[in-house]
Formats: C-alpha cells, structure tokens, sequence
C-alpha cells in the first residue's frame, strides 16, 4: 500500500488553468473519491496522476517516491476507464494477460497470474470467451481483472460504471470495493455519481472549477457541507437565506423570511460575524410534519405537490412564498393536500449554517 500526495498541483490548458494549486493527500489503501460537475478538474486530476498529462506546477508523490516526471509505464498504476477498452480479437485471458506480456513476464507466470486474476473478479469460467460474448458487467470485471494482474502500485478509475444500466451499477460497485479492499489498494476513483460514492468510498474531494472545495468522509460531507455548491451536489437539500442573530462556539441562531432557525456552522474554522447574510442547508429527511409546532426551528404551511413511492413520499411544503422539500418516511400525510395547515420541524443539529 502506498500513500499519495499532491502538492501546489497546477495544470493549464492554454490559458485555460484546469488544476488551480492543489494540495491532497490520500491514505494507503484508501478508496478515494473525486466528484465534481463536468469541467470540474476530476478528470484532469486524475490523469496526471497516472501520467498521461504533466503539471506546470507542483509535486506528485507515490508514498516517498516523486513521480511528478515520471512516464506512465513506469508508475506502475492501474486503469479502468468509461470504455472497457477490450481488444475484441483476443480472448478475455489473453486481454487481461497483455499488460503482463508487455513488460516481458515469464509464460508460467503470465498464466498463474491471469488465473488468479480472473478468480478475483469472479470471471474463471470465462477465460476463453471472446469479449463480444460477454455482457457489460461481465466486461467491466475483465477490464478490472486486466488493471490488477500487474500487481499496480495503485488503482486509477475514470467513471468505471458509467456505460452499465442501473442493477449492474450497483452490483460492480460492490465488487469493486470489495476488490480493493482484498488487495489492499489505494485506489482514486473518478465520478459523478453521488450515490455510488456515499455507498462505497472511505473519503471523497469535491471539486469545483479547478479548487478542491471539500475534503471528507461520505458522513461529514452529506451531514456538515462547507458551501453550497457541495451541500447542493451531494444529495437533495432545501437552502434557506437568512441573517446571523447569535453566535456560540456550539451553534448559531438564524433569522429567516420562514421563520427562526438554531443550527451548527458547516465549517467551524469560517465563523461568520452578527449579521451577516447566511444560508442554510436542511436535507430534505431531516424534516418531521406534526399538526403543533414552536417559536424556533419549525415553519407552518401546507403540502402542495407530493410523490408516494411506498416507503417513503417526497412533498412540495409550501411556507408562503418558500417552497421546501420534505420526504417522509412511513408516509402519513400523503393526503393531507389543500388548506390543511402542519407544521414542519428539524432537530438544531440537522441545520447547517453555510458562509459560501
């Protein structure tokens, strides 16, 4: 397992500046996450990693090792990609047995390892089928069996799952987790699919035109975003404006148009001032209807347009002109369309204060 490290990393496209000065650190052994919107630097970020783009500025690191210059066969990564990239002329061991023929491996251990490989990813059976047999899935875990048998010193992926419909997407993403987890790999995973990296990785960076906005654990970048842009990116989210009131080391009070709010700061090392304009973040989860409410963290109004999936319903809560979205669990007031007034309320620790 190695650790890597990125330094002050700038990387311009003409006048373009894709990468903006970014520093990163991402643990042995890891499954690290990069999301972002398109445009955002992910994609960027991770080439460079694996060599095929070279910085104008800053340091790479593979554990103790500066790789900044280094070409990309000498890295020692492996790659999966949006295309599975699968010659369709050979068979699926001798896809995954290419990058091991390249570098010139004995022919005993070119096949010990092959098998060992496909064994890995649950594709033994299929050593002798061509790619054009095999279904989506089936190729992808080729494409990753092909990434792993020359033993990488860590795992690049570029939207790995983007080509496979809904089910398989869920159960490759399993499979990859439990892959690198079973090889011990540090692994950067690009995408932007916000359930699959909530479902999967260890911590995630949000990216956003070049800068690294946030740097977290699926919990703390869902519960306690830094800004809007990410709170707004990772998952649904009802943003609220209003003015700072009181400030403590523990929370802060808001004054809104809908009401009055207690919450905690997003970031707590951006303290903003009394009076100042702030924005919060509740996930539209947090909220509970009740026919009652109070003075503080609860708005009255009605449910407008509402979306009953069984489980759970998803509502339009109408509070004057603010419209807020609530999702209810066990659902109860699916029918409690029209005039009826209720009262939506949160717990002070599911508000989030946001300063940008």
């Amino acid at each position: 397992m190695i650790s890597i490290q990125v330094d002050q990393l700038t990387k311009k496209f003409g006048s373009v500046v894709a990468l903006h000065e970014l520093d990163l650190r991402i643990e042995p052994g890891e499954l690290f996450f990069l999301l972002g919107p398109s445009g955002c630097g992910k994609t960027t970020l991770l080439r460079s990693l694996a060599g095929f783009y070279m910085p104008e500025k800053g340091r790479i690191r593979f554990g103790d090792e500066d790789v900044t210059r280094l070409e990309p066969h000498r890295r020692n990564t492996g790659m999966m990609f949006q295309s599975y990239a699968l010659w369709p002329h050979m068979t699926v061991a001798k896809n995954v047995a290419f990058g091991l023929e390249e570098r010139k491996i004995a022919k005993s251990e070119i096949t010990r390892r092959v098998g060992e490989a496909l064994e890995s990813v649950r594709m033994s059976a299929y050593a002798d089928r061509s790619p054009n047999q095999l279904s989506g899935g089936q190729q992808q875990r080729v494409a990753l069996a092909r990434a792993l048998v020359i033993r990488p010193r860590c795992l690049l992926l570029d939207e790995p799952l983007s080509n496979l419909d809904a089910k398989l997407r869920l159960e490759m993403r399993t499979e990859i987790r439990r892959v690198c987890k079973e090889f011990q790999l540090t692994t950067v995973y690009v995408t932007h699919d916000q359930k699959e990296a909530l479902s999967i990785s260890d911590r995630m960076a949000i990216l956003e035109d070049g800068h690294i906005l946030q740097v977290g654990t699926p919990t703390e970048v869902y519960r306690r975003p830094h800004r809007k842009t990410v709170a707004h990116f990772i998952g649904e989210t009802d943003l609220i404006e209003g003015k700072l009131s009181e400030i403590t080391a523990e929370d802060a009070i808001v004054d809104t148009a809908i009401g009055r709010f207690r919450g905690v700061l997003g970031d707590p090392s951006q303290k903003p001032a009394v009076g100042a304009t702030v924005t919060l973040s509740i996930r539209p989860e947090c909220w509970t209807l009740l026919d009652k409410g109070s003075d503080l963290n609860s708005v009255e109004g009605r449910i407008g347009d509402s979306v009953y999936l069984g489980e759970v319903a998803q509502y339009e809560f109408v509070v004057g002109e603010q419209r807020l979205k609530i999702y209810e669990l066990n659902p109860r007031h699916v029918m409690a369309g029209g005039d009826r007034t209720l009262h939506a309320t949160v717990e002070p620790q599911d508000v989030v204060v946001l300063t940008g």
